[in-house]
């Protein structure tokens, strides 16, 4: 099996962004999957940027455009994401676990836009999908934008102008005892 087309944006290695371990902008071409794979004290946001993802553990679910996604391993799970007949772009964030050994779940918040509720006290997500001229206003954070088919990241804060999608991240940035 070929592997997604995956780009780092952020891998902090020494807990300066807090809980957040990595940020990736991934494509996968229709019915391209990562593999199952194996998950322990991680939780997995994933939204969708275009195409579907089909995730892959216990019933699974499809997620469209909008969508997030979040895998809460906890004490361990194996599954596949999938993407669909029209392949899939999304940005998945890695954080770690707000409780280590839990029983693991997954979410989906179905065309989420403003705060998504991650469960979360360290962490907090922010989306907005936006169309041609329309004003955007994230609040400040790490942000990570989708505009034409490129996605950067980085502090921000401030109007952006559409199309695009915009992802802020708000994060205790306080060193978390794993980083020290």
């Amino acid at each position: 099996m070929n592997h997604p087309d995956s780009r780092v944006l952020l891998e902090p290695v020494d807990g300066s962004v807090g809980p957040l371990l990595r940020l990736a902008d991934d494509r996968l071409t229709p019915g391209q999957g990562y593999g199952r794979h194996t998950h322990r004290d991680v939780d997995v946001v994933v939204v969708v940027l275009s195409g579907s993802l089909t995730h892959r553990w216990e019933r699974g679910a499809v997620l469209g455009p909008g969508d997030v996604g979040v895998l809460r391993a906890g004490a361990g799970l194996a599954h596949d994401e999938v993407a669909g007949d029209d392949g899939a772009h999304v940005v998945q964030a890695y954080l770690r676990s707000s409780d280590p050994g839990a029983s693991p779940e997954h979410q989906v918040l179905a065309a989420s836009s403003g705060w998504v509720d991650l469960r979360r006290v360290d962490a907090r997500l922010w989306l907005a999908v936006s169309g041609v001229g329309e004003l955007v206003a994230p609040p400040p954070g790490l942000w990570v934008v989708h505009r034409d088919g490129e996605v950067t990241a980085g502090p921000g804060e401030g109007v952006l102008t559409g199309p695009l999608t915009v992802c802020a991240w708000q994060v205790d940035t306080a060193r978390p005892t794993w980083a020290e």
